[in-house]
């Protein structure tokens, strides 16, 4: 029986580079300090993101590129490159025998015939380094291993081509040194020196060039191996050899999966997990998605109790929620526009949330005392400065605003992973736009951000009490804001409105009076999910209607199909349209909590997302999928949030 750690694709998967097996089906390793190598099952490499080392944010060895000599000497090349011009060359892929996840760690072995070769490789957990062992499982004889380095010295998601200066090359023992930047080592080093020119990833459309650096070659019989290490960081200092690298990290897993007690394809979640957890020069943190994306505050604190408190992490944890409410507390009153997908503003909000979280479920008084004063005078900084959100003293409920003089699309294009910005600035989706298909109107009263408002405003009672602090002004606040919230968002249809008190020119369909909007979208889960939940208690219908309407093998929908401006698979840009109807899978926790909280059966909720981690980040779960089926992965394949939340869901409520 397959290890519920372990994943095994044979030829008709592994051998194909196609987006529909190999080719669309990525794993990834990390160092711990968020650094990471990420590629295909195939080994073709489809985004300018896939490299053997990533590190400092910076693309450093591409592809080590083996061609094994036969004892006859004929030299088969068993790796792949896509070209500009649409052609795949050499076709490396057609010899994959299997390629198999264990313990986290990827293994791709080729066969010639009689001839059987294995690579394996992993990164040394809280070092820039990656550690590669090539393996000769059977032969009649020796073979020749040549693995040619092709590297490169580039910023992520920026090329660098052969128009430009050429890489430096330092000679080291048994290797070299590229740039002053990083170091290749292994036995047999051929140093070269020239570019390979217009190789094709065709995930971001993008050509590169690749400095051939030279190549190690061995002889090498059955039991053999080549081993190569590539590491940034102290380039003096040799790391271990690769294969005890690899022994290590298989430790490492088992240790993990351990001290989590999952059971179960939670063991697999756990390992997942961990790749987003890091040691930053500040303490613990979380990396939000791979490959590209950043330290997001927002994603962090959404991910906390399944990175954390669902692997057994909880001192990890607790360094990160004090370091982050003490950062946070310092900092001034937001900008005029901060409309920034990596700096949400939900983000203060949820960080309370996972405080409370933390101190409710592994009773840290201690923690409580030591953080309920900073928090307090966070969320005053954050709703009292210039910054687009404050409370309405009318009816205690929060407000976003746009900038005066601004009606715009204001999601970020910057480069933050090979499918752009989403543009996210409370959570779920973008602020304000004139034209509902450039994504959602947030102007007005979101229901996501009020319930977290509600929610937040009962924790840090709970949070002050357990301090022994006064918690009169946010008990005060709480009943106004929640009394405010059961008036003011129920629809007539049955569900919630999803903003109330939008601008009328947001809302061409408008809805009445107060230009309500009344499509029905997941944001409103948060309304029943979170533990003060301001519709605790209250009928689920609106929960029935989201899962009739939104609910997918993989996730929600983020608008239900036939709604007015629901696109299935969202355009390159505007980046905002990734919630018009796109699947996200982080929101299949909320709704879990919402069903539990209302009465629904959540048995079986997770068949789907079950089976799909196989299917595109192996081992893992990425960030959104096309609504319609068969919900193709779209996004970033490997998603902290999502990860986070189905463990979450699969310890509490499944197990």
């Amino acid at each position: 029986m397959p290890r519920n750690d372990q994943f095994t694709f044979g030829p008709q998967v592994c051998g194909s580079p196609s987006a529909e097996a190999g080719g669309g089906r990525e794993w990834l390793v990390t160092d711990g300090l968020g650094g990471y190598a990420t590629g295909t099952v195939s080994g073709l490499r489809t985004r300018r993101r896939h490299a053997l080392l990533v590190t400092a944010g910076h693309v450093a060895l591409a592809s080590l590129d083996l061609t094994v000599t036969l004892p006859s000497g004929t030299k088969i090349p068993l790796y792949a490159h896509e070209w500009a011009s649409g052609v795949t060359d050499p076709a490396g892929h057609t010899h994959l025998e299997t390629f198999t996840l264990a313990d986290g760690l990827p293994r791709w072995r080729w066969r010639i015939g009689d001839v059987v070769v294995e690579r394996e490789l992993a990164m040394r957990h809280g070092h820039p380094s990656l550690a590669v062992v090539h393996r000769v499982v059977s032969a009649p004889g020796p073979v020749g291993l040549a693995v040619a380095a092709m590297c490169t010295w580039r910023t992520e998601g920026t090329a660098r081509r052969a128009t430009g200066p050429a890489l430096t090359m330092e000679p080291a023992a048994d290797g070299v040194i590229i740039d002053g930047a990083y170091r290749l080592h292994g036995p047999g080093w051929q140093p070269a020196g020239f570019w390979h020119v217009d190789v094709h990833t065709r995930e971001d459309g993008a050509d590169d060039d690749l400095w051939h650096a030279g190549t190690f070659f061995r002889q090498a019989g059955p039991g053999h191996t080549v081993e190569i290490s590539a590491w940034a960081g102290p380039l003096g200092e040799t790391p271990p050899p690769p294969s005890v690298v690899v022994a290590a990290e298989r430790e490492r897993a088992h240790r993990l999966i351990t001290l989590s007690k999952a059971e179960g394809y939670a063991e697999t979640l756990v390992l997942a997990a961990d790749r987003f957890v890091i040691r930053a020069a500040d303490g613990p943190d979380v990396v939000a998605g791979y490959p590209g994306q950043g330290r997001w505050a927002g994603d962090a604190m959404t991910a906390y109790e399944g990175l954390f408190l669902d692997t057994g992490r909880v001192e990890e944890g607790r360094e990160l929620l004090v370091a982050r409410t003490r950062a946070a507390a310092r900092e001034p009153s937001r900008p005029a526009v901060p409309w920034q997908r990596h700096d949400p503003l939900d983000a203060p909000l949820w960080l309370v949330h996972a405080v409370d979280r933390h101190v409710s479920r592994t009773g840290d008084g201690a923690l409580a005392a030591e953080l309920a004063v900073p928090l307090g005078r966070l969320l005053r900084h954050h709703l009292a400065g210039p910054g687009p959100l404050a409370v309405d003293p009318a009816d205690g409920l929060l407000r976003l605003t746009a900038p005066p003089g601004d009606h715009s699309d204001h999601s970020d294009h910057s480069d933050h992973g090979d499918h752009g910005d989403h543009g996210e600035c409370v959570g779920f989706g973008p602020p304000a736009s004139p034209n509902p298909t450039h994504g959602i109107p947030r102007v007005g009263k979101p229901v996501e951000l009020n319930a977290l408002w509600v929610n937040a405003l009962a924790a840090m009672c709970e949070l002050l009490g357990e301090a022994g602090r006064d918690d009169t002004e946010p008990r005060a606040r709480l009943h106004l804001a929640r009394d405010s919230f059961r008036t003011r968002f129920p629809a007539p249809e049955g569900w919630l409105y999803d903003v109330v008190e939008g601008p009328a020119a947001t809302y061409p369909l408008g809805a009445g009076a107060h230009h309500d909007d009344p499509s029905l979208r997941p944001h409103q889960l948060l309304a029943w999910s979170l533990p003060h939940a301001p519709m605790r208690g209250r009928p689920g219908d609106a929960i029935r209607a989201v899962g009739e309407a939104l609910l997918t093998p993989l996730g929600l929908r983020t608008l239900a199909p036939g709604e007015y401006g629901y696109q299935s698979r969202p355009p390159a840009e505007p980046d905002p349209a990734y919630h018009q109807g796109a699947v996200w899978t982080w929101l299949i926790g909320p709704y879990a909590d919402a069903c539990a909280a209302t009465g629904l059966p959540v048995d079986g909720l997770l068949t789907g997302l079950e089976a799909h981690l196989a299917e595109a980040g192996v081992g893992s779960l990425g960030e959104t999928a096309e609504g319609d089926s068969p919900h193709r992965a779209t996004g970033c394949p490997f998603s902290a949030r999502s990860v986070a939340e189905v463990l979450r869901v699969k310890q509490r409520h499944l197990t």
